[in-house]
């Protein structure tokens, strides 16, 4: 039997890390990766056999649950028809459609295949669209590893201990200062003073890359009301709300009215895609009809589109009621666990996303979430994963119950927890 610990030293020779993603490394708790070798519903099992509660759910791009039959059957049908033409496709009018109905500000939709992607165009249609060049983003928000956005991020970034400025600092080696020098970074829940020069304010309706951070009263409303002041381009950045937290995501939450939204995760299924859309005016101005490029080869994959399809299919009114109920369940159980062990810790949860923060109060932007305790949290992560429920191996992610997570697995889940807890508290 191969183990976690030969496929991981086998990884570190050909991949940089030994992963493909550093928020899939251990760096930030420490030990050995777990390599799964398949997955079902709420659970995964590793290549040792080791059978998990799995609350990752592949960072939210699964809402269904792992290996969702429906989901499944989409894709090899699909398959069987080809993997790729390079040709438009129904499946992508269908998609976009979709994504148009639930999403009344998204006159029109531009598939891409990610997160990082859309983000990284929606900057460059503001651009063209206002004719200014800066960008204002807030500390935490996580926006995808494009250079301009890549300065004071969420995520895996915030394990590094970059300098809080508020002006933009690349937040990796290899981004020139060139790039972010018309970023401006401003804290979350502050809405700013913008000037004439800004083309687009970017941001995380609901910030889920700093641990779980909910908008302020007032804070979304007033970033509209600011971006039409000056004749700044508000976008939403709803990779993880988007189809997560509502129907409509977090626009239609906290009804604001952006003016381009960012899409990935539960819109694939499970596989590689992202998306950007909004008004007709702006989305106009792409190629073929305007002066702003984007191109992709894989761009609305055959694949992606109907494992999207099938997942939005999934999700009506009554699925809706179903997940903020678990993920209340989850944080109403965590954090009676960790306060019966004397662990200080507050469980944040905004709709169906549950965060984890080792601290005295809630926090409402990046130096507050930055205060959680990531050694009582590695601590916690490690208990929980040798009782066999598998969290984020980073304390600024945040859990992802599903349709998958019934009753009684959250009820394990929170055993676990109030077992997990009380062997972290003992050795603290």
């Amino acid at each position: 039997m191969t183990t976690n610990q030969e496929l991981f030293d086998r990884a570190q020779r050909v991949i940089p890390g030994g992963v493909n993603s550093p928020v899939r490394a251990f760096t930030s708790v420490g030990g050995t990766p777990y390599f799964v070798a398949r997955a079902q519903g709420p659970r995964v099992w590793d290549v040792e056999g080791n059978e998990y509660l799995d609350l990752v759910q592949s960072y939210g791009a699964i809402i269904g649950g792992h290996a969702h039959p429906v989901i499944i059957e989409a894709i090899r049908a699909a398959a069987g028809d080809g993997t790729s033409y390079g040709a438009p496709t129904e499946r992508e009018v269908l998609l976009a459609e979709e994504i148009w109905t639930r999403v009344p500000s998204c006159d029109k939709v531009r598939m891409v295949s990610s997160g990082t992607e859309a983000t990284m165009t929606v900057l460059r249609l503001a651009r063209g669209a206002t004719g200014r060049t800066r960008v204002v983003k807030f500390a935490g928000n996580y926006h995808g590893h494009g250079d301009a956005l890549l300065a004071q991020s969420g995520s895996a970034v915030a394990h590094l201990d970059a300098a809080s400025s508020p002006d933009g600092i690349p937040g990796s080696a290899g981004v020139p200062s060139s790039a972010v020098a018309d970023t401006l970074v401003v804290p979350y829940n502050q809405v700013p003073h913008l000037d004439d020069t800004v083309a687009c304010v970017i941001v995380e309706p609901v910030a889920a890359n700093m641990g779980l951070v909910a908008p302020a009263p007032g804070f979304l409303e007033g970033l509209r009301a600011e971006c039409d002041r000056v004749g700044a381009l508000l976008v939403f950045d709803e990779v993880i709300t988007g189809f997560r937290i509502a129907r409509g995501g977090a626009q239609a939450t906290y009804a604001i009215t952006p003016d381009l939204t960012c899409f990935g995760k539960v819109i694939g299924g499970g596989l590689n895609v992202g998306a950007f859309g909004g008004r007709s005016d702006l989305m106009d101005l792409l190629a073929p009809l305007g002066p702003v490029y984007q191109a992709g080869t894989l761009s609305g994959n055959p694949l992606a589109t109907a494992a999207g399809l099938a997942a939005l299919g999934l999700l009506d009114d009554g699925a809706y009621d179903e997940l903020h109920a678990t993920a209340a369940a989850l944080a109403s159980g965590l954090q009676g666990a960790l306060t019966r062990a004397g662990l200080v810790a507050v469980v944040p949860v905004v709709g169906s996303l549950v965060g984890l923060h080792f601290g005295h109060r809630l926090p409402v932007d990046y130096d507050t979430a930055r205060d959680t305790d990531e050694e009582t949290y590695a601590a916690f992560f490690h208990a929980m994963l040798d009782r066999g429920v598998a969290l984020a191996p980073g304390a600024y992610e945040v859990m992802f119950p599903g349709l998958a997570h019934t009753p009684e697995v959250i009820e394990r889940i929170v055993e676990v927890a109030s077992d997990a807890a009380l062997a972290v508290a003992a050795t603290t």
